[in-house]
């Protein structure tokens, strides 16, 4: 949403000096939300690991699936705040002139450089990082079928 939704967006303001205004304060409107979802996101965890601890227990793989998804989770959250903190010091420098969201302009104070420039990565870290506790949450609710492999029982249902 935000890399793409809120700083293309900002990118095609008319003037320079406006794109990190616009950019600050579209991500000022979303950072509630965001940080809404992520404290969800973190009971709701908390509440199925409650609710499968006795499948926890027993299976490994489910165990090893869980014990990655809570590291993904925190490093998805430590791209958050990092990239919140950079934002706040490029709301805080709006005023200087910016080529883009994430690209300084030569006359740029290096303090707005260096968030830009951190910017640029966490942008694309913390969407990557969810995409990668989609497709673990996916494989974790196939080890909960009764017999694993989602090709194996597409053609069970098949030969019914």
């Amino acid at each position: 949403m935000g890399t793409i939704g809120l700083n293309g967006g900002a990118a095609s303001a008319a003037s320079s000096d406006e794109r990190l205004k616009i950019a600050a304060r579209g991500w000022s409107i979303w950072a509630p939300v965001q940080w809404t979802a992520i404290v969800l996101h973190g009971i709701g965890g908390l509440g199925l690991i409650r609710g499968n601890k006795v499948r926890l227990v027993g299976q490994l793989e489910s165990r090893r699936n869980t014990q990655v998804k809570t590291v993904i989770t925190g490093l998805a959250v430590a791209s958050s705040l990092g990239s919140a903190i950079a934002g706040k010091v490029m709301s805080d420098r709006s005023h200087e002139p910016a080529e883009g969201v994430t690209e300084p302009a030569a006359s740029a104070s290096s303090d707005l450089k260096g968030a830009q420039r951190i910017q640029r990565v966490l942008q694309w870290t913390t969407p990557a990082l969810t995409a990668v506790l989609i497709v673990l949450a996916a494989q974790q609710g196939e080890q909960q079928r009764p017999i694993k492999g989602l090709f194996r029982t597409t053609l069970d249902n098949f030969r019914r």
